[in-house]
């Protein structure tokens, strides 16, 4: 009972988690404030790049934002306790599903997401970047994306071998 217990030493570390999901909340709208202002308020006008990159950056805020809450809601429910959010309206589709397994692939998912933006906004501003930086944000990426796929070959070989096992099992009754 005390190992089954301890998962609750885990809640500690998802309430933590909200609070950098404050931290995300607060850079975005900072973020949102300068791109305003300097928009419509500020005498000197940002260019269209300039707009990009900040529309961007704040996308990116968003997609950590996503990840956060995939880990604190599906890793407390797979993890610690059952939140019992069924039939709730605005229940997260994904969670009705989720396990160890989904979750580490919506999370190197996300990852990359957050990679190709970042790749992106390198792009846009590459003038302004060396080319040394530049290639190490695509073997990055590249790394990234080779993992993701990676993990999603390696789950899709267990889901169909415990799938193929299940069968056989039954098949032998």
């Amino acid at each position: 009972m005390f190992i089954f217990w301890s998962r609750w030493l885990q809640a500690p570390l998802y309430l933590g988690l909200i609070v950098a999901q404050s931290a995300y909340v607060y850079l975005f709208m900072i973020e949102l404030w300068h791109l305003i202002h300097n928009l419509f308020l500020s005498s000197t006008r940002i260019s269209e790049t300039e707009v990009m990159l900040i529309v961007l950056g704040l996308i990116d805020v968003v997609m950590i934002a996503n990840l956060l809450i995939m880990v604190i809601i599906g890793g407390y429910e797979t993890f610690v306790s059952r939140l019992g959010l069924e039939g709730h309206p605005d229940q997260p589709e994904w969670l009705s599903h989720v396990n160890a397994s989904v979750l580490k692939i919506k999370l190197s998912t996300a990852i990359v997401g957050i990679s190709s933006i970042d790749l992106l906004k390198t792009f846009i501003n590459a003038k302004n970047m060396d080319e040394h930086t530049i290639k190490w944000q695509v073997t990055i990426h590249a790394i990234f994306l080779f993992s993701a796929l990676a993990m999603a070959w390696v789950d899709r070989i267990m889901t169909q071998t415990i799938t193929l096992g299940k069968s056989q099992h039954t098949a032998h009754r």
